[in-house]
């Protein structure tokens, strides 16, 4: 499959995050401390969960790896290299590099056709719609069953065909890590289940490293790490013994 990167062994983990802590309104009467010093290091390859109950962080941490937000304390390393506090341009072009982004709801632009959503953090990166992108967004439709409808807007697709090309949207730029907030929250059982086999199987095939913040304790335990969250710490970090895979 296209834009599928090599994997080197001797490179640092995707995040390594050392006793980041995240405050909301510092200074005034409403300050509240949300994250209290996360240690966290996702290595290239994993495919892990996050969970927790609402208000344990999750969100939060999660807008903090995807350089959404900045830490108020703490050391964030990006592939090796310290992002907390580096400026917009430079986040913005380490999300391109590095991220991509799978949320609860889709997010596609409804005036754009799937292939064009998909195509639009190429856009993001070379300001242009390029022919190489094109292929690749082809590509990806194809990989994720929707070679057909390439040049249908979103309003014309099932909930589920959305999800699964914002799925292919998230690796257009083959990301080392994609980021998933509830993936699966919008769908129905079968749709979540064929949206989540598409995270594993890209996640085997192409090497990238995958973050799936998920409520379902059925998924959470199909993939091979749970990382569990509460009251802004991470309370419990276990691998899973064995993990299904891309089936129920």
């Amino acid at each position: 499959m296209s834009g599928t990167r090599p994997q080197n062994s001797d490179a640092p983990p995707v995040v390594a995050m050392h006793g980041v802590r995240k405050t909301f309104n510092p200074g005034l009467p409403t300050e509240a401390e949300v994250l209290h010093g996360i240690d966290l290091v996702v290595q290239r390859g994993e495919f892990a969960s996050l969970i927790g109950p609402s208000g344990s962080g999750k969100s939060t941490l999660l807008n903090l790896i995807g350089l959404l937000d900045w830490p108020s304390g703490g050391d964030y390393l990006l592939n090796g290299v310290p992002i907390g506090a580096a400026n917009d341009d430079t986040r913005t072009r380490a999300r391109l590099d590095t991220l991509g982004f799978v949320f609860q709801f889709h997010h596609l632009l409804p005036a754009f056709s799937a292939l064009e959503n998909v195509m639009l953090p190429g856009l993001m990166r070379e300001g242009r719609f390029t022919e190489a992108g094109r292929a690749n967004a082809r590509a990806l439709l194809t990989a994720v069953g929707l070679a057909n409808a390439a040049d249908k807007r979103p309003a014309e697709l099932s909930g589920g065909m959305q999800q699964r090309v914002a799925i292919a949207r998230s690796l257009a730029l083959a990301p080392d890590l994609v980021l998933a907030d509830e993936p699966t929250g919008n769908l129905d059982t079968q749709s979540a289940d064929d949206a989540f086999a598409l995270l594993r199987r890209f996640n085997q095939e192409r090497g990238c490293a995958f973050l799936i913040v998920t409520h379902d304790p059925r998924l959470a335990a199909r993939c091979d790490r749970v990382i569990e969250l509460r009251d802004g710490i991470v309370e419990h970090d276990r691998k899973v013994l064995a993990p299904a895979q891309s089936g129920v």
